[in-house]
């Protein structure tokens, strides 16, 4: 289907020239068609010479009226420039014209209407050379005349040229309808109407509100008046929409593929118009069928940072339009660059920034997007219109390739610093590396874990690492001869302090496996418990606390922690009279 937007100055026959091509009548409102001048949006469409179908999006030509012209040509891929060979070029045919140039429309016609009532040929020439200078170039000319049909049949065959000419549209795509009318049906609910550009729709789909994120079903859809299971692009296309009131969603709203769009009010942009420097602070921004208040912040020359209104479902390359609703002027063109802009808290940032944007040009980059970011996560790429091909390095977290290597460096020597400086603490915790290399994940730290390094229990260790930290291992030596002699006398705070076992070395060799610590700071050997019931075996069962102290050779400081422990662990039970058994194998 070709979806064409009509474009001109108001009275010079847009409604007249659609009612001839379609026999429809695209005024709506009472108030348009007795007025006898477009108001809003008016929608029509017919057949083809071969066989394909043009629907026509006819907007207002009033200067009044240009906000809701601006959200009929938003999401259109092509437009109609109609000039009335009586009048020739106006006013609004300049401003019409400067909205298709910002919004970058490259396809089109020109119509020169009215032919009837004066020659063609000079309006023609006039609004030839005018699309020339804008994105729609040298677009193919016709002079009709509605009343007399002259033209009509040329026109038509043009419109079938001009369909030929468009690339096609991206079917596998995700969906993001902009609202252009919304209104209720008796029996059937809430129903919008849109262009879809891309993407499919089909009934039973789910689909999100941009504003909230809320989810909706699709209960029926129209292409062109007629039911449908589903439908691709392009096509004007009307949406029932299961248990949404008709207050929640209006023109500018956006229904959109779920997950694949991430509604942002901060964007970078490239601006094509008056100079960035002389932008007022405020302006309207359009974009779809939407029209919100921006603040312009001026980056570079021809970029600045805009400051949304509400937030929209933008994506990098869309393009858009900047109005001075108060001037009625349109400011000029901007191509969104980036829809994740970084904060420009420190001095110099907002210059860095300009240099970075003078680099971009629009098109969706995942190379670039990385070697910027670092890292990023792939669902704000896709969500940002940049296909990901690259696999994550941790969750659903990507990596520049260079950034990576720079950071498991860095990780490196942030673990051979830790070591140096904490002797006592076996590795580094990853909590900790992830604050030094402020990481927003601690999967990325685990992930850059490559050896020599390696992670165990939560830290990451050198490989080689002694188990024990060297002055705890020479201090363990030191009692070595006083567990041998009594392995369940458990040395007690002075002699340990006297060797060199402090609270902070003991730590170390409990972490490490090296001693054994029971209720009561009581420390022992990691095997004391398995050697302890092998002795307490030999005791007639059932054995009391006094007996096992006695068979241990040790005191009532030990024993009672050493057997609760061996309770525990299921080596021994304890009976209703406290005495206990050791449990057989």
């Amino acid at each position: 289907m070709l979806v064409v937007a009509t474009a001109g100055h108001v009275d010079h026959g847009k409604s007249t020239l659609v009612r001839a091509l379609t026999g429809m009548e695209p005024d709506r409102w009472a108030e348009e068609r007795r007025r006898g001048m477009t108001i809003d949006l008016g929608f029509a469409w017919t057949a083809l010479p071969s066989g394909g179908t043009v629907a026509f999006v006819d907007v207002p030509g009033h200067e009044r009226f240009v906000p809701n012209m601006l959200a009929g040509v938003g999401p259109v891929p092509a437009a109609a420039m109609v000039v009335a060979a009586d009048e020739g070029w106006m006013p609004q045919s300049a401003e019409h014209l400067a909205a298709l140039d910002a919004l970058g429309v490259a396809y089109g016609l020109l119509v020169v209407t009215r032919a009837d009532l004066a020659d063609p040929q000079p309006a023609l020439a006039r609004a030839r050379a005018e699309l020339a200078a804008t994105s729609l170039g040298a677009v193919e000319a016709v002079a009709v005349s509605a009343v007399t049909g002259a033209g009509l049949p040329e026109l038509r065959a043009a419109l079938d040229r001009l369909a030929a000419r468009l690339p096609a549209p991206v079917a596998d795509g995700p969906v993001r309808l902009w609202v252009d009318r919304s209104f209720t049906v008796r029996g059937s609910g809430t129903v919008v109407t849109g262009t879809l550009g891309a993407g499919r729709l089909r009934v039973g789909d789910e689909l999100a509100l941009a504003g909230t994120g809320e989810p909706v079903r699709v209960r029926g859809l129209h292409r062109l008046g007629v039911a449908c299971g589903e439908t691709g692009p392009v096509a004007r296309v009307a949406v029932n929409l299961r248990g949404v009131p008709r207050d929640r969603i209006a023109r500018g709203d956006a229904l959109l593929t779920p997950g694949r769009f991430r509604a942002t009010d901060l964007v970078d942009v490239r601006l094509v118009g008056d100079p960035v420097a002389e932008l007022p602070v405020t302006l309207t921004l359009h974009v779809g069928s939407a029209a919100v208040p921006v603040r312009v912040r001026p980056l570079g020359a021809d970029t600045a940072r805009l400051r949304l209104g509400r937030p929209l479902p933008l994506l990098v390359g869309d393009r858009a339009l900047l109005r001075d609703p108060g001037r009625r002027h349109v400011a000029g063109g901007v191509r969104v660059l980036d829809v994740l802009p970084p904060p420009l808290r420190r001095r110099g940032a907002a210059a860095d920034r300009a240099a970075v944007l003078a680099t971009l040009d629009g098109r969706p980059d995942l190379a670039g997007e990385l070697g910027r970011r670092g890292l990023v996560r792939a669902g704000d790429l896709v969500r940002a219109g940049v296909p990901v091909t690259v696999d994550p390095v941790a969750g659903d977290w990507l990596a520049d390739p260079g950034h990576w290597r720079r950071l498991a460096d860095r990780l490196a020597d942030a673990v051979a610093r830790h070591t140096r400086e904490h002797p006592l603490e076996p590795g580094v915790p990853v909590e900790v590396l992830r604050q030094r290399l402020d990481l927003a994940d601690r999967a990325l730290v685990e992930a850059l874990v490559r050896p020599p390094l390696r992670l165990v229990a939560g830290r990451v260790v050198a490989a080689g690492t002694a188990p024990l930290p060297e002055p705890v291992a020479r201090a363990l030596a030191l009692v070595r001869d006083d567990y041998a002699a009594h392995p369940f006398r458990a040395p007690d705070a002075e002699r340990l302090a006297a060797v060199g076992l402090g609270t902070r070395e003991i730590g170390a060799a409990v972490r490490a496996g090296a001693l054994l610590r029971l209720t009561g700071n009581v420390l022992l050997l990691p095997g004391a418990p398995e050697q302890a019931v092998r002795v307490l075996a030999g005791l007639p069962q059932p054995f009391t606390l006094s007996a096992a102290r006695q068979a241990l050779a040790t005191t009532r400081r030990v024993a009672v922690p050493l057997l609760e422990l061996l309770d525990r662990q299921g080596m021994t039970r304890r009976l209703p009279d406290d005495a206990r058994v050791v449990v057989a194998d």
